[in-house]
């Protein structure tokens, strides 16, 4: 029974681990110049992103530093977009499987190498849920809550699996498309080549024929 028990444990926080992606990461600012994060995510998934601005200690507090921040989905649609601020909070639903981008840059301008620090946490898809709100709202707690959590993640690691199966179907009919034009590409390049060199001793012929060499 502890062995068994000690399994499920160790299964349970591979799934956490696995299905739970959330990263809290500090981004290094330049003086000048923009500086991004991406995460691969899928559609219809709910992203939390944080982030605040870390105050050096020669920041002036009534007139600190301030950034600028933007959000755009892998086609380049606008998410999120704020300006002048030093922390803040972007809550959206995916509509697009893909890259989405979040760039940062410093307001103003400033002194070469007087860079700034970002700290930035993305929370995505199960990890962005509050469960607080879940639990007073469903009147749930202790066992039932956690049970509700690890079903949250199995859906999460179903739905991660049918992403990554569509990906690589999409990858396999990619490369099997481009397989089968570089074989017709090079079926057509080796008719071309025996057609001209079929031309150039017909006209070699003609050439020695004409000159009376043949």
């Amino acid at each position: 029974m502890a062995e068994s028990g000690i399994m499920l444990l160790a299964a349970t926080m591979i799934m956490i681990w696995w299905a739970t992606p959330s990263q809290a990461i500090w981004l290094s600012l330049p003086s000048s110049g923009t500086k991004c994060v991406s995460e691969e995510i899928h559609n219809n998934v709910v992203v939390l992103l944080d982030y605040s601005l870390v105050l050096g200690g020669d920041d002036d507090p009534s007139h600190p530093t301030t950034i600028s921040v933007r959000v755009s989905s892998p086609y380049g649609q606008n998410l999120y977009y704020q300006e002048k601020v030093t922390k803040g909070q972007s809550a959206f639903t995916t509509s697009e499987s893909g890259a989405h981008v979040a760039c940062f840059w410093l307001d103003g301008n400033h002194e070469e190498g007087a860079g700034r620090t970002i700290d930035i946490d993305w929370k995505i898809g199960i990890t962005a849920k509050d469960w607080d709100s879940v639990a007073k709202k469903e009147k749930i707690e202790g066992v039932e809550l956690e049970l509700r959590k690890l079903e949250g993640i199995v859906n999460a690691i179903h739905e991660n699996i049918i992403f990554l199966k569509e990906r690589e179907a999409k990858m396999r009919e990619v490369s099997e498309t481009t397989n089968s034009r570089v074989a017709w590409f090079s079926l057509m390049s080796l008719g071309v080549c025996i057609v001209v060199a079929a031309l150039q001793l017909w006209h070699l012929q003609h050439f020695f024929r004409k000159k009376k060499l043949i």
